[in-house]
């Protein structure tokens, strides 16, 4: 799969291990950025392009983090064929992938403990998409576009 990463300065470490972490697993891993740590960057910089590749087809899921996930899951829905999910366990972030095919995740660096990062986007990235009533409900969705 291929997965675009994007973070701001509160998820910037853990972008740099989840590279590794999604190498290691065999995805095509493209990197948004930062490329360093800058304490004053601005998330959007970084999840507009890994967003808008989902959006356009450039990447099949991007995941997202900022401090808490919300500023970086308000942005990602604001571009067209993108549902993006803040989640906040391992639960949350399965039952996104079933019920509503979100394709790009969003996590809040500093709210969680790196292996509760981790064990959210393995969930997510293992998780099929259920269809049937929920086909029709994100078919819905879809129509506000």
């Amino acid at each position: 799969m291929k997965i675009g990463l994007a973070a701001d300065h509160g998820g910037f470490e853990f972008k740099k291990r989840l590279t590794e972490h999604l190498a290691r697993a065999g995805h095509e891993v493209v990197d948004f950025g930062p490329a360093a740590l800058d304490p004053a960057d601005d998330y959007p910089d970084y999840g507009i392009p890994a967003a808008r590749a989902v959006s356009e087809g450039r990447a099949d899921r991007a995941v997202l983090v900022c401090n808490n996930g919300i500023g970086m899951g308000m942005l990602a829905n604001r571009l067209p064929g993108v549902r993006g999910a803040v989640v906040y366990n391992e639960k949350t972030a399965r039952e996104t992938r079933r019920h509503h095919d979100s394709n790009v995740l969003c996590l809040g660096g500093q709210h969680f403990t790196e292996d509760e990062l981790f064990r959210m986007v393995d969930a997510w990235l293992a998780e099929p998409f259920e269809g049937g009533r929920h086909a029709r409900r994100m078919a819905k969705i879809k129509e506000l576009e």
